[in-house]
């Protein structure tokens, strides 16, 4: 080890610095520690573009980890299970986040609620995108698209957040674990019920759907559904909400960027995988190797916990040119795969737990920065300059103050 090595220590994910700045942290970790042990978190934290490729795609790392990780809140999902237990859950789930029947079933639901959270900020010409649109807009969707009540909407995101607490709890604070456990409880007393109901009298929504899955004479039980539910909540909620956020963020922080993908909305996937790409909602997920694992930097012991740092492969000088910049014509990074499980970023993993919602969170991306830019222009950030990202499991800016100007209202 050399002299300058030795000075060094590798940065802590736990650190209020790291909070502050974690992609200054990323390089470092990439070019000097790329494989890291974490005693506080007991997990080993990597950080290259191949390394976590190979975590999300090769069979050895397993998803084991989840069982202590997401189980306690979520109850058994299909992001924890293997092999053929694995596959025919994906099959009975995934028919209905599919392109076409997506956009035919549930397509409206959807537009109806972009248009209904733009439509009550649009003539004020200021808006804090975070509170009225981002966070709301992903779980009113799903709320809807399950057949649930609407009049239930802010119990939803009361649940969102709370389980989202739950699991971005690095640090162990006792009364978000508690409160999560508790919204697990209260979400299952809620969710049996509606799913006994709606296998007596099925209806259209997605609830019937995953109720009548059957493949092979295998069905979910109750609970399998309940557990998937909660999942959707905070994977579809999380992923949808931050990935607005920062979206639009990002264009209005490049406004010759902002300016192409609003005179040609066909950039709005470009310019959403280029977002999860440079500033992904979900920086980092864990796994599980089976057996020991040569990385970048040494060995991983067979049951020991990997933390994968998406953000910062998403940036290896390895893997992209130019990393730090946001461009949305970016030429590394295929738009015809990106919402796919071979695709060239790595915020919706890869491979065999590739993000069943990848498609859903796309569709409602494009629904809603359409929307958006058809009800402002001029859009700039109110305060002058973009506002700071904030959080570590996840991360976001948690508000986005922006000032317009309301655009002529035009109805089909």
């Amino acid at each position: 080890m050399t002299a300058r090595l030795e000075q060094l220590e590798p940065p802590d994910i736990l650190s209020a610095e790291f909070a502050r700045d974690p992609y200054a942290a990323y390089r470092l970790l990439r070019d000097e520690f790329p494989l890291v042990w974490h005693d506080a978190m007991q997990t080993y934290v990597i950080s290259r573009y191949d390394d976590v490729q190979r975590a999300f795609k090769e069979p050895v790392f397993t998803s084991e980890n989840y069982a202590w990780q997401l189980e306690p809140v979520h109850g058994r999902t299909i992001l924890q299970m293997e092999g053929r237990e694995h596959s025919m859950h994906r099959a009975l789930v995934a028919p209905a986040f599919r392109g076409k029947a997506l956009q035919e079933q549930f397509g409206p639901t959807i537009r109806r609620n972009s248009r209904e959270l733009v439509d009550a900020f649009r003539a004020d010409g200021q808006v804090d995108l975070v509170d009225a649109f981002a966070t709301r807009f992903p779980i009113n969707v799903i709320v809807d698209m399950l057949g649930l009540p609407r009049s239930d909407h802010a119990r939803f995101h009361a649940w969102y957040t709370s389980i989202m607490g739950f699991l971005g709890n690095l640090a162990g604070d006792e009364a978000v674990a508690a409160e999560g456990l508790r919204t697990k409880d209260e979400f299952e007393q809620y969710m049996i019920p509606a799913i006994r109901e709606r296998r007596a009298n099925p209806g259209d929504d997605l609830l019937s759907t995953l109720c009548a899955a059957e493949i092979d004479g295998e069905s979910m039980s109750d609970e399998e559904i309940k557990a998937f539910c909660s999942l959707l909540l905070t994977a579809g909620g999380e992923t949808t909400d931050k990935a607005v956020t920062s979206l639009m963020a990002n264009l209005v922080a490049h406004p010759a960027q902002l300016e192409a993908v609003r005179h040609d909305r066909s950039l709005i996937p470009a310019a959403f995988a280029e977002t999860l790409r440079w500033s992904p909602p979900v920086h980092m997920i864990m796994r599980q190797p089976s057996e020991d694992v040569e990385l970048s930097g040494g060995i991983v012991e067979a049951g020991r916990t990997v933390t994968c740092l998406m953000g910062a492969a998403n940036r290896d000088d390895r893997r992209f040119d130019r990393p730090e910049v946001f461009d949305v014509l970016r030429a590394d990074l295929d738009g015809s795969r990106a919402f796919s499980a071979a695709a060239d970023h790595l915020a919706f993993c890869l491979g065999r737990h590739f993000c069943v919602g990848a498609l859903l969170s796309l569709f409602e991306i494009e629904v809603g920065v359409n929307d958006l830019l058809d009800a402002m222009t001029d859009i700039r950030f109110a305060d002058g300059a973009p506002p700071p990202e904030a959080g570590v499991f996840t991360r976001a800016p948690s508000s986005l103050h922006l000032q317009f100007t309301p655009a002529a209202e035009e109805r089909p």
